[in-house]
């Protein structure tokens, strides 16, 4: 149900933490997971990952027809190519055999907004077949994929959601409208996929312009879940340099997408900004009664712990609970 923008903006933080930590404490337990998928090395003093158990596989290399001004396919980078089936089949052979429980499936997006993943869904299906744990991500997906990928029998859909039609043509350089974002949720629903949305705090040049709508566009079309995440200024893209994204503002997200949506498990994921409001983002996400968090902080560990909450850990995506 779409609510007046102000609700969520002019409301004082704390009232809607403590909403919608009241919201969280009536349908989920207190546990809080605390992911560290192995695409990316984490070393506290409480936990480290191991390098081979879950991996991000990219279906176009580096190349991706967008450019989009946050990524610039800088994110492809920390990707294992696998451009072709052979090549697909045969990284896909030695995880298996190195014993990885999972992978994340994506690439770069066609000028359309989708991924290109038609030529790779026996492939996709082979990893499940072999008993790993396979998420796919998309983008603005074709009912003909969709329907390949639910075949495939893969667990989930990542995309993002965006809720601001001057973001999609001017960061993402894609002319789609919100409404076509809606309608990707719709093919999922439809296909009975597991769809987990992705909401980027900030994705406007650093600004919340959409998120409230991706929040709203999302309770009415339904997923299995939500993951938050922020605008990371990546070095060498157009958004390399701009100023940290307001924690509080993240705060006011994440308090939002509890109220709006009580039962759907909620993830602060991977991307955050590094710095001093990393600290306070996780807090935040804390006090709202998320159901994980990517790679925290240690300070956000002890936090979760003198708030009464029991922790775990694993080494896959945020959105495997």
């Amino acid at each position: 149900m779409q609510q007046p923008l102000q609700l969520w903006t002019d409301t004082p933080l704390a009232n809607l933490l403590s909403r919608a930590q009241g919201v969280s404490s009536r349908h989920f337990a207190r546990s809080l997971l605390f992911a560290a998928p192995s695409q990316k090395h984490y070393d506290t003093a409480l936990y480290q990952n191991q390098q081979k158990a879950f991996l991000t596989l990219s279906v176009t290399g580096s190349a991706c027809g967008l450019m989009c001004d946050h990524c610039g396919t800088k994110v492809l980078d920390g990707m294992i190519p696998v451009k072709s089936p052979a090549r697909f089949a045969k990284v896909g052979a030695d995880l298996v055999s190195g014993g990885a429980q999972g992978v994340l499936v994506s690439g770069g997006c066609l000028d359309d907004g989708s991924v290109p993943l038609d030529r790779f869904l026996d492939d996709i299906a082979r990893l499940k077949e072999e008993g790993l744990t396979v998420l796919v991500h998309t983008g603005i997906v074709r009912p003909a994929v969709a329907r390949g990928l639910k075949q495939a029998g893969v667990d989930q859909i990542l995309l993002d959601i965006i809720g601001d039609d001057d973001t999609i043509r001017e960061v993402y350089h894609l002319q789609r409208t919100t409404e076509d974002y809606r309608q990707a949720l719709a093919v999922l629903r439809e296909e009975g996929l597991a769809a987990v949305p992705h909401v980027v705090v900030g994705l406007h040049y650093g600004q919340v312009r959409g998120e409230y709508r991706a929040l709203e566009m999302i309770c009415e079309e339904g997923a299995a879940q939500l993951v938050i995440v922020v605008l990371q200024p990546i070095p060498g893209t157009v958004m390399a340099g701009l100023p940290s994204v307001d924690a509080a503002d993240v705060g006011r997200v994440l308090a939002a997408a509890r109220l709006m949506m009580p039962e759907i498990p909620i993830s602060l994921g991977c991307a955050k900004p590094p710095g001093p409001a990393k600290k306070l983002m996780e807090q935040y996400a804390v006090d709202v009664g998320v159901q994980s968090i990517a790679y925290p902080l240690p300070a956000t560990v002890r936090y979760a712990e003198e708030q009464g909450y029991d922790i775990r850990y694993h080494e896959q995506c945020c959105s495997v609970l």
